[in-house]
């Protein structure tokens, strides 16, 4: 293969991963162009590229999913080559063949390599005749997958045959679940993946999730960059990932790595891929799948080798000899990278899209952060919810679980809900430290992590909390520097300095005895409190309280209330003598008093499962609201009827949408 120049790449993506592809072709004095559909207009990705181009609005199969629109921003823009990230068209032989037919570079795999890996049925198969180990499966029509229902060794996996990341898995562990779940993933798989096949294969228990990344030119070198574990998993979706595994020994992990490279060898592979496998409790593996892409997780290989990866998927795809060979690849220290994703733990772990109003990465030595946040910005419903990952890296797994709990603390990020405090309870768990775990740790452990985030937010003396939310929404103008007028110069000041202030819906008696310039003096909840301004510099506040110095973050959501980050955590702060009409529709996820049921979050509906007048018991489902490419059931919590149906399937909806109005039945 002739080696080609490349002056600009079309990055066929959004969010972190493209940013994360620029920052390396500014490194490499490569142009860079993006793709963006209407609603990432202002997006980062879009924002820091050297050129952009529109896909317009719609779905995702009418933005980034569409092969001829991609197509066209690339010749359009003279890219010599089109690097595709993760996720959308990364495994799509479509576009792999497409570029080459428009004499385009694919930074990735040819079409046949991703259509043969991407195929998880054909994939075992080619495992299979290589000698790797593989679980029990099986595929087909709904039909002959039910004629064999009655024999398959339970607890069975669903899976998307044509997809990754979790989207469209589903456990079943009797007949009688079988027939619903597998319409439930083709319907999945054939909106993620424009392919609704799927298949079936035993589900392991209690196994562990490690993968060995890969690297292959087109000179018949292939090298392995060492493995990663994947094991703490949420909805089959990785949350932790870390480098190297504390699991294997050198015999196993020698064995996993000449299985990953056999395979590649057995079917032409070129370019990064990772081959992924799952290992039970006495260390035997069977192979899972592989992607034929760059992975969310390299950061941590990146960490621990110090190789870019997207720097030589580029030189790789541009026909010249990998830079390294097997030798050189020494694995150093320990890495291990959180997935940090805007939904809530705390409500069955729904997403949680919304406006960013603060956002601060942590200036701690090893750490690294890959995000599509730079500022306030709008995190849509429409997409994953994953918004950054941050990865650290220090001498040994015990120093990265250390660097990693100081980062997370210094990881600010407000006006959305995270797992951020969910993901820093995991790093403090007895058992994680301990590695006493596989994938069903998150699922084993959910009730104990979310009291240990309840128990460390009681920690907190909300008086502190009440004091600093005091002094910025005081003392604003003086602090932050924006009056518009002699009274907002004046700052705070009222005849009798008596108030409520509201902590997460609890409210607290204050009383401001003195205030100066950019201090305030007095009680709270007939505590003495005094606080004084010290620096302000991007949301981030120094305050000298109660004789001691402390960082806080402030910043105003879009109903008017103030988060106020104080040790790492968030809390909404209002004052009851503000003109604010603020309703909490996080509580109407269930039926109220009208018998309304409400949206828990934006989306889109994707199903109704009643008609007007029908009965339905506790538990049943009656609408699939679809929502950062997850789908959420909505369930009647007691018996009633449907009195009407609000909202019709196709259509959006956010978190103030009645989707169906219930009523009583009379006994």
């Amino acid at each position: 293969m002739n080696s080609r120049k490349i002056n600009k790449i079309l990055i066929a993506n959004r969010g972190e991963i493209a940013v994360r592809i620029i920052r390396t072709l500014q490194r490499l004095h490569i142009a860079s162009v993006a793709v963006f559909a209407d609603d990432d207009a202002k997006a980062l990705h879009r924002r820091l590229a050297d050129e952009a181009c529109p896909l317009g609005g719609g779905t995702m199969q009418d933005t980034y999913l569409n092969v001829q629109k991609i197509i066209d921003a690339a010749l359009d823009t003279g890219a010599e080559a089109v690097h595709p990230g993760y996720g959308f068209l990364s495994e799509s032989p479509e576009l792999a063949a497409a570029c080459e037919a428009n004499n385009l570079i694919f930074i990735g795999p040819d079409a046949r390599s991703i259509r043969l890996m991407g195929n998880k049925i054909a994939a075992r198969q080619e495992a299979i005749e290589n000698g790797i180990p593989v679980a029990f499966g099986c595929t087909g029509s709904m039909e002959e997958i039910m004629g064999q229902a009655a024999s398959l060794p339970y607890p069975v996996l669903i899976k998307a045959a044509a997809g990754g990341g979790g989207k469209g898995m589903h456990i079943v562990s009797n007949p009688d679940e079988l027939e619903p779940a597998l319409r439930t993933a083709s319907r999945e798989a054939e909106r993620y993946f424009n392919n609704g096949t799927v298949f079936v294969e035993q589900y392991l228990e209690n196994p562990r999730h490690i993968e060995v990344q890969v690297l292959a030119d087109h000179f018949g070198n292939i090298i392995h960059l060492h493995e990663r574990e994947c094991t703490i998993q949420r909805r089959y979706q990785k949350i932790i990932e870390e480098s190297p595994s504390p699991t294997l020994n050198d015999e196993k992990r020698g064995q996993l790595y000449d299985a990953a490279i056999r395979l590649c060898k057995a079917i032409g592979y070129k370019n990064a891929g990772t081959v992924e496998f799952l290992v039970d409790k006495t260390l035997n593996f069977y192979f899972l799948e592989m992607n034929t892409r760059i992975q969310v997780e390299h950061p941590v290989t990146e960490q621990c080798t110090g190789i870019d990866i997207v720097e030589e998927q580029i030189r790789i795809a541009r026909g010249k000899e990998m830079g390294y060979c097997q030798e050189d690849i020494k694995s150093v220290g320990h890495a291990i990278e959180l997935r940090i994703y805007a939904e809530n733990p705390e409500n069955g772990f729904l997403p949680a899209p919304g406006q960013v109003t603060a956002y601060h990465e942590p200036q701690i030595r090893g750490a690294r952060v890959d995000s599509s946040i730079d500022g306030k910005c709008f995190v849509s419903s429409a997409y994953d919810p994953m918004v950054a990952k941050l990865t650290c890296h220090a001498k040994d797994r015990q120093h990265a679980i250390d660097s990693a709990e100081r980062a997370l603390n210094d990881f600010i990020l407000q006006g959305l809900t995270t797992n951020k405090a969910y993901l820093w309870e995991i790093l403090r768990n007895r058992d994680y430290i301990e590695n006493q775990i596989d994938t069903s740790y998150c699922k084993t452990h959910h009730e104990d992590l979310l009291k240990a985030v309840s128990q460390s937010r009681e920690k907190v003396n909300l008086n502190d909390v009440v004091a600093a939310f005091l002094l910025y929404d005081c003392c604003k103008t003086q602090i932050i520097g924006n009056a518009r007028n002699v009274w907002e110069t004046i700052g705070y000041w009222r005849y009798r300095m008596e108030l409520s202030v509201w902590v997460e819906n609890r409210p607290i008696a204050v009383r401001i005895s003195k205030t100066h310039a950019g201090k305030l003096e007095g009680t709270v909840d007939q505590k003495p409190f005094s606080v004084e301004w010290i620096r302000y510099d991007s949301n981030q506040l120094k305050i000298m309280l109660n004789g001691r110095t402390e960082n806080v973050y402030c910043s105003v959501n879009d109903v008017g209330e103030t988060i106020v980050n104080l040790r790492g955590l968030n809390f909404t702060c209002k004052r009851s003598d503000h003109l604010n009409d603020i309703f909490d529709y996080s509580k109407t996820n269930a039926l109220d008093d009208s018998m309304n049921l409400l949206s828990p979050m934006p989306g889109k509906v994707v199903k109704i499962n009643v008609v007007e007048g029908q009965t339905v018991q506790a538990g049943k489902v009656l609408v699939v609201v679809e929502a950062m490419k997850m789908e959420n059931n909505i369930m009647a919590t007691a018996e009633a009827r449907v009195k009407r149906v609000c909202v019709s399937e196709g259509e959006k909806v956010d978190n103030k949408t009645q989707l169906v109005e219930l009523e009583k039945v009379r006994e």
